[in-house]
């Protein structure tokens, strides 16, 4: 696996900014009229309550873009100083250009400043502040925003329980900057490409394109309704896969940079639903005051934006006075996995708002 360790890189401001409609599980009820009971258990297991989406033709670009302008405004910074954007996401505005070029070219940063996007999920954030912290450690850059955002809830068919409650809307931009004083920051990248159908859409892209065959609705065993243009979730796959893999991985990363979890002040699991991040912090014995677990059941699985909206949303008083270690861990499609442990504090802006309609 990629280890790595980076000395002159701080995580210095975040903003996230999530969808502004509000649905709660309730307002899926009618899917599960054949059988309440599969509602009630759905909300005691994964506790996700309610979801922020974005409305209609507001993209996961529209999202970062409002988080970065924020940040940007808070920071006093100009456009003109930030030496690279990296965008993580999935549901991208086109094939082609990718999001962080369209981002550089609304909000008018400098021709000598590097965009490109990453094609990741859950774990997307980490991977992207790794590139990002191995482009100031290179010496290349002073300042790079990482924007992680994605509404994969407009990837889902509106008759699929099975997909339907998880998934919430959300952008975020995260500024990192070369530190003066030495500022280490370890990271551990792992994929297994061979689960890749455990969380996937299986047409649309350029393997299977659209065609007539593509939009036909089909009804699953389980009687979830969907075509081969949404996006399927195998839920016991993911499971076995986050207990199977994650508290190895934390661990490692604990081993190789020569610390216990009594050395860390807060681990930030990517947050999928209850059941699983209870699962997590048991195997690894981390109390609920040290890792976050209410964050999805307000605004839903937020994918690649859950990292830094949950450090947003659950840690932002600390995190704006207090110098604290973080860990911070995410996994899913792909199959992916990656987790960091760095300083994190005292920020110069930590915020989390709803996305504002022009």
């Amino acid at each position: 696996m990629p280890l790595a360790l980076f000395q002159h890189v701080e995580f210095t401001a975040i903003e996230a900014c999530t969808g502004p409609v509000v649905r709660s599980l309730d307002d899926e009820a009618h899917l599960y009229a054949k059988n309440p009971d599969q509602l009630d258990r759905l909300k005691r297991l994964t506790g996700l309550n309610t979801r922020h989406l974005a409305p209609p033709g507001v993209t996961a670009l529209d999202l970062c873009q409002q988080a970065a302008q924020r940040l940007l405004s808070a920071c006093q910074l100009a456009p003109a100083s930030v030496d690279a954007i990296l965008c993580v996401t999935q549901t991208p505005d086109y094939w082609q250009p990718c999001n962080a070029c369209l981002l550089h070219g609304r909000l008018g940063f400098s021709k000598s400043t590097a965009a490109f996007d990453v094609n990741q999920g859950c774990s997307g954030w980490v991977y992207g502040a790794y590139l990002a912290a191995a482009m100031i450690e290179a010496g290349g850059c002073q300042r790079v925003l990482l924007l992680a955002g994605d509404t994969v809830s407009q990837t889902v068919h509106p008759a699929d329980r099975a997909t339907v409650p998880l998934f919430g809307d959300a952008g975020t931009a995260t500024l990192l900057e070369r530190a003066a004083q030495p500022s280490p920051a370890w990271f551990a990248l792992h994929s297994d490409g061979t689960g890749w159908q455990a969380i996937h859409i299986p047409a649309g892209a350029f393997r299977r394109p659209k065609g007539p065959d593509t939009c036909l609705e089909e009804v699953d065993a389980e009687g979830n309704t969907r075509t081969a243009e949404h996006l399927v979730v195998n839920g016991m796959d993911v499971f076995n896969f986050s207990l199977r893999e994650e508290p190895r991985a934390v661990s490692e990363l604990l081993h190789y940079a020569g610390m216990s979890l009594d050395d860390v002040d807060y681990v930030v699991f990517h947050q999928a639903n209850r059941f699983i991040l209870d699962n997590l912090a048991r195997r690894l014995k981390v109390s609920a005051a040290k890792a976050p677990m209410d964050t999805a059941g307000r605004f839903g699985n937020q994918s690649s934006a859950s990292i830094p909206a949950t450090i947003c949303d659950a840690l932002a008083t600390a995190l704006r006075s207090e110098r604290k270690r973080v860990l911070c861990s995410g996994f899913g499609v792909g199959l992916s996995w990656a987790s960091c442990l760095t300083w994190m504090g005292p920020f110069r802006h930590c915020h989390l708002a709803q996305y504002r309609c022009p």
